[in-house]
Parts: C-alpha cells; structure tokens; sequence
C-alpha cells in the first residue's frame, strides 16, 4: 500500500516545515493496523518540494518522517526533495523520483520485494492517481486533503473515499 503523506496521513496545510506543524490525523495508527493486518507494507511516497524551495532542510524532513513512523506505524517514508521550480543548488530541477514519476515506488518495489499486482496507490491529488496508473496499480483518491475538488487535472482513480478509514475495508 503506497501512501501519500500530506492529505492522507496528516492534515493537509501546504508545506509543513516543522515536525510539530505536521498533524496526523487520529484515526491513522489504527488504519495502519489494519492494512499491516491484511498482509500489505504501509509505505509513505511523498513529494517535499519545500526542500528544493528553500522553506526547510532535508534534516528536518528526515525528523518530520521519524515522527511519522512512530506515530502511525507505517513501514517506510520515501520522499522526493526535488522540485522543478526549486532555489536550492542539487534539489533544483527534474528528477526521476518526484511523483507522478516512478522513482519512490521502484525504490519502495526493491527494498521490501512489493507484489506489484497486489498494490495501491492512495493519494488526494491528481499526480499520486497518475502514479499509480504509470505503475499499473489500483488507485484511491481521498477526499481528506485536496480531493476531487482540487484536482490539479483530470484522473479516473479506481475508488473515491472520504479518508484512510474506508481504505481496510476493501483489502
């Protein structure tokens, strides 16, 4: 199960600098719990163009990711710092690993051996929807964080929900 962070995990609030601006919603641990349950790996992909922007370093996402591990249970964080549009000399610019690229799934697919088949892609935004397609899995957009009302174009997710906690149910 790949997850997207910010809409999804936490409360969506633009760029979250600080491990303590970051809110993860109450009801994640338990969702995690249940996807772990059913047999599938609760990774986070998540784009954090901040850090190519300039607006926090890399120490403190690697700090906001730990939080995040312990607090929700989930099995991994793969994070893109990259961001085209970026200030910050080696982040600035194209990538292959910034979604809806594959960089972090492929990544995520070799470190813990994920079935392919068997994955998902659950995200709020357009791009997390396109990442799923380019990687051939079943898609689920939230409605928890931008969702269908701040789609950044037009993407046909598999399922809609309101948040992670329709999400176990249909495993």
């Amino acid at each position: 199960m790949f997850l997207d962070r910010d809409g999804v995990l936490t409360k969506e609030k633009g760029y979250v600098v600080s491990p303590e601006d970051m809110e993860i919603f109450p009801y994640v641990r338990d969702c995690i719990r249940q996807i772990r349950e059913k047999g599938y790996f609760a990774i986070v992909v998540t784009n954090q163009g901040g850090i190519a922007k300039g607006l926090f370093t890399e120490k403190t996402l690697c700090e906001m990711n730990d939080r995040l591990i312990r607090q929700t249970g989930v099995d991994a964080v793969y994070y893109c710092p990259h961001h085209p549009e970026g200030c910050v000399e080696g982040y600035a610019g194209e990538c292959t690993c910034r979604k809806p690229s594959m960089g972090m799934l492929e990544a995520a697919r070799k470190d813990f051996a994920v079935d392919m088949e068997m994955s998902w892609m659950v995200g709020d935004r357009a791009s997390d929807i396109l990442t799923g397609k380019n990687a051939g899995i079943r898609t689920i957009l939230l409605e928890s964080g931008y969702g269908t009302a701040g789609l950044e174009f037009a993407v046909e997710p598999d399922y809609v929900f309101r948040d992670l906690r329709d999400v176990p149910g249909i495993l």
